[in-house]
């Protein structure tokens, strides 16, 4: 089996690229390979709402390398996504890729195992865990659970080595990832997933009746 994080990081060795690097290490103890593929130094464009991936079931804004990496994503067996934190959110590099890639790719990672990690040197964590959940609950993914939110803390690089409560809270949460993909490894063929139920698109203005 293989998982594939991404790193939303403009620092090629920082604290997320080192908090992912422990979950690789733990995936690895169940014969898991981790990829990590590195976002947050790369020339990403955000979603123009163009529509025509609806149409083509792909980006306009597409190229060679991220066509790479949302292939990448949709055959991976679980999916990592691990962003510092900027203004209490995801860094924009990141952000910018997730809209593009979950919104072309996201019912083709359905039931998939995904997982979030937010690095902050203090504060803001929160809001971004949810933020990269919300990606992977709206695609119908299995989101793997810690004994506490995925949010360790550390400012200069390799500094989040030394929270020893968000490493293990990270560690513990790779452990889960690894077990919920064996999980669903070993009951593939006696117990296949559902359906979706059938979707009604409504928005929020209702036409008067009167």
């Amino acid at each position: 089996m293989k998982v594939l994080a991404l790193n939303g990081s403009p620092r090629k060795n920082g604290n997320t690229y080192q908090a992912l690097s422990a979950m690789r290490r733990i995936l690895a103890l169940s014969d898991i390979e981790t990829e990590i593929v590195q976002l947050g130094d790369k020339a990403v464009r955000g979603c123009i709402a163009c529509g025509s991936c609806a149409k083509t079931g792909v980006c306009a804004l597409a190229d060679e390398e991220f066509t790479q990496i949302t292939e990448k994503m949709v055959q991976a067996d679980g999916l990592i996504l691990g962003s510092p934190v900027y203004y209490a959110g995801i860094n924009g590099t990141l952000k910018a890729f997730l809209d593009r890639a979950f919104y072309v790719n996201g019912s083709k990672l359905r039931h998939k195992v995904g997982c979030a990690v937010a690095v902050a040197r203090r504060n803001g964590g929160m809001p971004t865990f949810q933020q990269l959940n919300n990606y992977f609950l709206i695609s119908e993914m299995v989101v793997a659970p810690s004994y506490y939110w995925n949010v360790p803390h550390g400012s200069a690089p390799g500094d989040v080595l030394e929270d020893d409560e968000g490493m293990s809270i990270v560690k513990n949460l790779a452990q889960n990832m690894a077990w919920l993909l064996q999980m669903k490894q070993a009951t593939a063929a006696t117990l296949p997933p559902p359906k979706p139920y059938p979707r009604q698109y409504t928005d929020f203005v209702r036409s008067s009746h009167l």
